[in-house]
């Protein structure tokens, strides 16, 4: 996982975070959770398939 597509995942979380702070709906919320999940997991795991 390159730094774009970190931040770019981190700044979509961020987002994500402040529409379910606006809206209090937790379809954003969970989405919010999800997105981050995956980032932090892609940059844990180098984002790579295994071959």
């Amino acid at each position: 996982m390159g730094a774009l597509a970190f931040f770019a995942g981190l700044l979509l979380s961020v987002m994500g975070m402040g529409r379910w702070k606006e809206t209090g709906s937790p379809f954003w919320l969970a989405g919010s959770i999800a997105i981050f999940v995956l980032t932090v997991l892609g940059a844990l795991t180098g984002g790579r398939k295994s071959r």
